[in-house]
């Protein structure tokens, strides 16, 4: 706690992996919100090596410009948390100088997408610290990273999903034909995906076998590590926003459904990020009943991963009325245009509020076994 009394909260964005841009632009947004008359904020920012340096505290530094891409570019002082739960505070390593403490940290908010970040890898760290933090814990948070394994928890929960397959590293160098056989019983066309990545990087839908190939490549180039899933054709992308309440119990906010306009064939990552070429919709134009199934099946999802604190859950609504899951997002994305903070505020809970609410549960929950 800062001498003001003021709760200080340490923004992490940036990160080592491919997401590292839209983390620096969902942390802008949560930079902005956070109440500096409750909140003492620290920026900090991982550049793209994985060194923790001293952040501006400048959200508009942090948004996409002219279509440029935001960055930590790592000129802040170095930072170091020591895995030490009797410290819980950064320290200021600048060359030359002896370390200096900066500030012991009451929470973490870890806007952090993708490997080395949302994966559990910072959470463990967090852990050993003894500090608390928003999101989901380790075992979600790897979990959910891996769609691989998060497909397999959900089969376990009997959640209805489209049929896939996982193509390791190992299946690829030694085995491609077993590999691309599981994947020619999936039928065409299929969406190649990294495992471990997100805001739909490296993603290919493929119609023609002879593309394959490739496109598993390309997602490899971002994992080697690859799913490969049947596409579900005339579907409709619907997301639910998973948030916990004061006691931690897990609320579902209303629906909401992406369209895709212009000459994208999904919602890819210019789509998303710089095209503006997505209609998002909340709430989604479903009938209740549907809207009820979506809200439900987001909780059980939820908990089938274990997760706490927020999540967004991504489905998908069959023509002929199935409901099924695609995937679980343990930290989504928190930029001005980002459906999770859209469907809370539609629920009733303001984008500053629920950074507010996050942050309490952080608090509530703490570290350890739970």
């Amino acid at each position: 706690m800062s001498q003001e009394g003021r709760i200080r909260v340490a923004v992490v964005f940036g990160g080592r992996s491919s997401e590292h841009a839209i983390s620096c632009v969902s942390a802008g947004s949560v930079l902005r919100a956070l109440d500096r008359t409750r909140y003492d904020v620290v920026p900090v920012g991982l550049t793209r090596d994985g060194r923790w340096v001293l952040e501006s505290d400048d959200p508009d530094r942090l948004a996409i410009r002219d279509g440029v891409l935001p960055q930590v570019d790592g000129d802040g002082a170095s930072l170091v948390l020591a895995g030490d739960p009797t410290r819980r505070d950064l320290q200021v390593h600048a060359p030359g100088d002896v370390p200096q403490t900066l500030s012991a940290v009451d929470v973490v908010f870890p806007v952090l997408h993708g490997a080395y970040g949302e994966d559990g890898t910072v959470q463990g760290l967090l852990e050993m610290a003894g500090v608390p933090y928003v999101g989901s814990g380790v075992l979600a948070s790897a979990a959910a990273m891996d769609k691989g394994v998060m497909k397999a928890l959900f089969a376990g929960a009997g959640l209805a999903q489209a049929p896939y397959a996982v193509i390791t590293d190992r299946d690829w160098q030694h085995d491609r034909a077993a590999a691309l056989a599981r994947v020619d019983a999936l039928g065409l066309p299929v969406f190649v995906k990294p495992a471990r990545a997100g805001s739909s990087l490296g993603i290919t839908k493929v119609s023609d076998r002879a593309r394959l190939v490739e496109a598993v490549e390309e997602a490899r180039a971002h994992d080697p590590r690859v799913v490969v899933e049947a596409s579900v054709e005339r579907a409709r992308e619907i997301e639910c926003g998973v948030l916990a309440d004061e006691q931690g119990l897990p609320r579902a906010s209303v629906c909401a459904e992406i369209v895709v306009t212009g000459d994208h064939e999904f919602y890819d990552f210019e789509a998303k990020y710089l095209d503006d070429a997505a209609e998002l919709v909340v709430p989604a134009d479903l009938p209740d009943a549907v809207s009820e199934q979506v809200r439900a099946l987001a909780v059980r999802a939820f908990d089938a991963l274990g997760c706490e604190g927020l999540a967004r859950c991504d489905f998908f609504v069959a023509a002929d009325g199935r409901v099924l899951i695609n995937e679980v997002n343990t930290m989504p994305g928190f930029t001005s245009i980002s459906m999770f903070p859209r469907m809370w505020a539609a629920t009733g809970v303001d984008y500053p509020t629920l950074v507010d609410r996050l942050v309490k549960d952080a608090l509530r929950r703490g570290t350890g076994l739970r």
